[in-house]
């Protein structure tokens, strides 16, 4: 049967990728998105996800969460992702978010889905914490919470220390690994780096793939793309799309442990830094954490998808021409 999911998202870059990937694999039963205030301005993240929508040919309620982190000012991603899509545009008419909050939706279809919904969050944690402040039995409703963030004992993508989406956000991720969900964690470092990485031969051969998917994908990557180059990544990251497919292909997942995992707060040199103890410390496991994937498996996964065709009901433009 479909797994349903819900993607907390801060849609930009691969967050696109993750979101096609809950709308196009067959395993998935996407409920719908919440949004959550991560890489790019609020209103560019909603924009970003209709357009994935759009070129998916395929859409699923979007409903607005938390614009601001917890206790602490935004901060951006936009200087390695700049719009988080490229450039590309198109015509918004008639595409509408719904009315419901986020942390209200996700209350409502945890009670809709008796025990089965699976959440993915790829983003900052503030409305999955905002949910368990409002329910705390929220988290014993989710089957499963998969997680992007942090990094296992290594380096950090903002600061030394730590990976973005705890960095904006630490009170709210600090929240979530105490509250008791059954929680998977999809790291920075060193998971992504050495093996979620595509670099210039993979991305030539989705340059190559003659759908509207691949060219969406080579255009929303493509500011990332050139930032991770010039910080001595490889290629484009994707942890995100990662996050997504380790819960609908668990076969993708050579290696995982369990991890006590807490969060930094308290500390500005290291806000967010992620504390993951791996069993020799006498605390409790509090999340499975991957530490090796099917690199191959997971390429081929999102190769597959970016080769399917369909028919975008809007045409997309680039500085106000159309592509």
């Amino acid at each position: 049967m479909p797994i349903p999911l819900v993607i907390d998202t801060d849609t930009a870059q691969d967050d696109c990728v993750a979101i096609l990937a809950g709308l196009l694999t067959p395993e998935a039963d996407l409920r719908g998105i919440t949004m959550v205030a991560g890489n790019v301005g609020f209103d560019r993240q909603v924009k970003n996800a209709f357009m994935t929508f759009n070129v998916a040919a395929k859409q699923v309620p979007m409903y607005l969460g938390s614009r601001l982190p917890l206790v602490r000012p935004w901060e951006s991603a936009e200087n390695v992702h700049g719009d988080g899509a490229g450039g590309l545009d198109m015509d918004f008419s008639g595409f509408e978010p719904e009315a419901e909050h986020a942390v209200d939706a996700l209350l409502r279809m945890a009670d809709e889905a008796a025990g089965e919904l699976n959440v993915v969050a790829i983003g900052p944690l503030t409305n999955i914490a905002l949910a368990v402040r409002k329910r705390p039995e929220f988290a014993s409703q989710v089957k499963h919470l998969v997680v992007m963030g942090g990094s296992n004992n290594a380096r950090g993508n903002i600061t030394a220390a730590a990976e973005f989406n705890f960095y904006v956000d630490p009170e709210a991720a600090k929240i979530v690994f105490d509250a008791g969900f059954n929680v998977t964690v999809v790291p920075w470092a060193p998971l992504t780096l050495k093996q979620a990485v595509f670099g210039r031969d993979v991305l030539d051969r989705i340059a190559q793939i003659e759908t509207p998917l691949a060219h969406f994908f080579t255009s929303v990557c493509s500011a990332t793309l050139a930032f991770d180059e010039s910080v001595g990544i490889p290629g484009t990251t994707h942890p995100d799309s990662l996050s997504v497919a380790v819960l609908l292909r668990p076969e993708l997942v050579t290696k995982s442990a369990q991890y006590n995992v807490d969060i930094e707060t308290g500390s500005e040199l290291t806000r967010g830094y992620a504390a993951m103890s791996w069993g020799v410390h006498g605390l409790a496991a509090n999340a499975t954490v991957i530490e090796e994937i099917d690199a191959d498996g997971f390429r081929d996964f999102l190769l597959d998808m970016l080769g399917q065709t369909t028919q975008p009901p809007r045409e997309f433009t680039v500085a106000g021409s159309k592509i």
